[in-house]
Order: C-alpha cells, then structure tokens, then sequence
C-alpha cells in the first residue's frame, strides 16, 4: 500500500542493478495497483476471524517467507552490522509493524473504502514533515496549494460541514496517523540507510524479518489464541502478506529499477479507487457522494505535492 516515496509497504532499499525483465512494466504497474488496492478489503476480512494483532503478525510472516525464498534463490545474504541491524529495526516498527497494526485495528471501525482513501493522505503528511525535517526539500507554491487542496478533500471524505455525523473518530485517527507513520519511517531511512550499499532485497527481507519479531513479541501480549479456525479469514491474511506485503515489494521495487520512481509512485494515486471499488462491489459497503468527491481532491492535492521545480539553466559565459 505504498510507494518508493509514499506508501502501504514501505521498505528500506539501496541502489540495485535493475532487474531481468519478464512482463511489460504496465502489467505489473497494473498488478501492484490491484494488490495494492485489494489489500484494504483483505485486512477487513481477516479481522473478522482473528484479532488485528494476529492479522497483521501473519501478513508479517507470509510476507517475510515470500522475500525469504526470493533472497534463497538469488543467493542474497541478509546485511551485516549493529548498527544497521538497529535501523532497520526502527524503520520496520515505522513503516510495517506500526501502520500495519494501525490499519487493522482501524477497520474493526471504519469501511475498507475509508481505510483506503486514509492510506492517500502519505503524500500530504510527507510534504508536509519535509518541510520541517528536510532543509533540501524547499516548498512551492503548487505544493504548498497542493497540501492545502488535499487536506480539504480530507475534510469532503469526512464530511466535516455535518459535523462528521456517523463516522467512527477513533478508527478513523488510527487510519490517518497510519498513512502518517510512512513518511516518518521514510525520513528517517533516507537519513539513516541511505547508501549502505546493500542490495533492495536484502533491506527488505531484513525489515520485514524484523517487523515480524516486533509483532511475534507484541501480539501473545494482547490477544489470546483464537478458540477455532476461520478458514475465510485466513486465506485472507495469507494473501495480505504473500501477496500485498512480499510480491507487491517485489514489483515495487523492480518498477523503480526500470521505469524510475516518479513513474512507479503513480501507483499511489490508483489505490484509494480501486480499495473503494472493492468496499462496494464485493463486501457491500456503503458509498455517499462526498467519499469520491472527497477522494479525488485529496488525490489532485497529493499530486501536486510531489510536483518537483523544474532545475533553472545555467546561461554560459
């Protein structure tokens, strides 16, 4: 649910040689938004059967086995150092262990539209804590409009003039500082992991490999043993995590490799559509004008966020 610059997996990487190509990148960019989007109804499936902390603890362990097998059969070797090993630590609670635990606990409250269209606002967060935290990345105009314009779809999807009547604060606070814990974790990687000279898949499965401890040590803590099977459930935390956790990174990263990172974050923007496609069609959530309408303003406001200043030419003497 991410992308290299915003989110829903996000993963600490350094620089790699691109990747064998095996489908045409509009496949895959088109596979990834599918996961992607899909990924808000399978989190509310799963948390009909099992407690959030379980949910997201097995998303954790199908995704580690996917990046597993993928570091097995190109002999990658996990990165070595303490200090790494320590911020990758930090890194997996901010970008999966946290927002992952988030999210689930979310739509015990709030639909998986909503969730989705929550998971939208990272680039506004991120634009608007680089402003602070990040002195190289200097404001515009558009993007100051732009994190103005969304914050105001925010408050259409929210439906603030009826003074949020209906709506669940608490699920949906723990979605929104969900979608805020990605650009946290995403400053603190590129201030911290950036050009460790490990390959992405190393990075990943060992942030993934770490999330998952952070939940096997948190979850016995605050849930108990689910008293039967939910066979439903289960199948679809197994496809949260093998599928929108250890395949959806790989085709992320593969994405950036080939096409670059403007391209590939485009993915952010298809999403909230496709979450909110699901909600309806497949578990009959219901759908008031103001959540499309107030998704499309938040999606323009994060687009314009992520608009760059074109670089000033230099006249020669």
């Amino acid at each position: 649910m991410s992308t290299v610059t915003t989110p829903a997996d996000r993963v600490a990487v350094a620089p790699s040689a691109p990747p064998r190509r095996r489908l045409d990148w509009r496949l895959r960019f088109a596979a990834l938004s599918l996961i992607w989007g899909f990924s808000f109804l399978l989190i509310k499936v799963g948390t009909e059967g099992y407690a959030p902390f379980q949910v997201t603890l097995g998303r954790l362990l199908f995704g580690t086995a996917v990046l597993a097998a993928a570091m097995a059969v190109r002999r990658e070797r996990l990165p070595r150092g303490a200090r790494t090993w320590g911020h990758l630590a930090v890194a997996a609670f901010l970008l999966n262990a946290l927002p992952f635990s988030l999210f689930a606990y979310a739509e015990l409250t709030i639909p998986s539209t909503l969730a989705g269209i929550c998971n939208a606002t990272s680039p506004l967060w991120g634009m608007a804590l680089s402003l602070v935290a990040l002195s190289e990345d200097r404001p515009t105009r558009v993007r100051v409009a732009g994190l103005g314009l969304g914050f105001l779809g925010v408050l259409t999807v929210l439906g603030a003039w009826q003074g949020f009547h209906g709506l669940d604060a608490a699920g949906t606070a723990l979605a929104l500082l969900a979608s805020l814990s990605y650009p946290i974790g995403w400053i603190y990687v590129r201030r911290t992991l950036a050009g460790t000279g490990h390959s992405h898949l190393s990075m990943t499965g060992a942030q993934l490999l770490l999330a998952t401890v952070q939940l096997a040590v948190v979850t016995p803590l605050f849930t108990t043993l689910p008293t039967r099977v939910s066979v439903v459930p289960l199948l679809a935390v197994a496809a949260l995590g093998a599928l929108g956790t250890g395949l959806a990174v790989l085709l992320q990263y593969g994405l950036v490799a080939e096409v670059g990172p403007t391209t590939a974050q485009m993915v952010t923007y298809f999403i909230p559509v496709i979450a909110t496609a699901a909600g309806v069609a497949l578990l009959g959530e219901a759908l008031t004008w103001s959540t499309p309408v107030g998704a499309v303003i938040v999606l323009t406001g994060a687009a314009l966020t992520q608009v760059r200043p074109k670089p000033r030419k230099v006249s020669q003497p």
